[in-house]
């Protein structure tokens, strides 16, 4: 009888249970991505034009800025919409993903050959919005002298995006851009603000505090992957038809990349905080020096109003009494 009540249990749980979802599918990258970054970066071209004649132009008109402030206001608005919109799928994914909370899952069961639907399509999107900034410099007719500061920050994009997506690291890049994307999405939109009223600073500073965070951030997760997960794994070797790139050199290349890069970007930011310090320094000084002078020059007014013509002048319009010449 216990053996009958026990059958009928299992059927029971079997029929009123989940076993009957979708499967799981899994996605690697190939040369066929070659033909999907091209069209979404043919997508992305077309979004361009679309935000930058239907929105940004029409607050341009309104604001009435000058040249050097058209295209930085042009710059920061077309990153303003993309930073948003990747801070919001990014940070979508990690809350479904489990190795947020659990920074060992960055290295364990590496090489992470598969990948989620959500996380492949992440990456392909991300290169191929970079890829289309090129020729973006060339259709938007970007001054010559903003063109290498430019150029810098997309190939650094491009280099790094497809690194982690080639090398198999799609975790530990997913959770490296979500927070840097936060900090440039602050930064753009203080920037924006700063443009259509110059006493609004706030968003400067917040995005200042951030943004060494950030740069914390990357650096404490990079040499704890590089340096103790992955240099520990079980399985090190070096194979490209199974995806496996964890070898010291590989591991202190990509290390050293990462570096690199954030010591360039806190130099700038060095430089651009004592650049901003000098400038607010600069304009109080002729403001002190301006009513120094003034005040000099109503001293001196009443002396200058006495002589006129080389001649003194009395007050109440009386001429000086003149001596008279003794005769010898």
């Amino acid at each position: 009888m216990r053996s009958i009540q026990i059958d009928i249990f299992v059927v029971i749980k079997t029929l009123f249970s989940d076993d009957k979802s979708e499967p799981i599918h899994f996605y690697e990258y190939g040369p066929k991505d070659i033909a999907t970054i091209f069209f979404y970066m043919l997508i992305a071209i077309i979004l361009h034009a679309v935000i930058q004649e239907y929105v940004l132009d029409k607050i341009n008109r309104r604001l009435h800025l000058s040249k050097t402030k058209h295209s930085k206001f042009n710059e920061s608005g077309q990153l303003a919409f993309f930073y948003l919109f990747s801070f919001a799928w990014g940070a979508s994914i990690l809350t479904a993903e489990e190795f947020m909370t659990n920074p060992t899952l960055l290295w364990k069961d590496y090489p992470h050959s598969h990948m989620f639907f959500q996380v492949k399509f992440f990456y392909v999107c991300q290169i191929a919005y970079w890829l289309h900034a090129l020729p973006e410099l060339y259709f938007q007719k970007i001054r010559k002298e903003d063109i290498p500061r430019q150029l810098y920050y997309i190939c650094l994009y491009i280099a790094h995006i497809s690194g982690a997506y080639v090398l198999n690291l799609q975790r530990l890049g997913l959770i490296l851009l979500v927070p840097h994307y936060l900090v440039e999405l602050i930064f753009h939109a203080s920037r924006l603000f700063y443009f259509s009223d110059e006493n609004k600073q706030k968003g400067f500073t917040l995005w200042a505090l951030l943004f060494v965070m950030a740069r914390l951030l990357t650096l404490t997760l990079s040499v704890l992957t590089f340096g103790f997960g992955l240099a520990r794994v079980e399985n090190p070797g070096f194979s490209i038809a199974d995806g496996n790139f964890n070898v010291l050199t590989v591991r202190i290349s990509c290390l050293a990349a990462i570096c690199l890069t954030q010591a360039w970007m806190m130099w700038k930011f060095i430089n651009f905080q004592l650049k901003k310090w000098r400038e607010h320094i600069q304009n109080q000084i002729p403001k002190k020096k301006i009513t120094y002078t003034k005040s000099k020059s109503t001293k001196k007014e009443p002396n200058r109003a006495n002589f006129v013509n080389g001649a003194v002048k009395l007050e109440d319009g009386a001429s000086p009494r003149t001596r008279k010449s003794k005769a010898l």
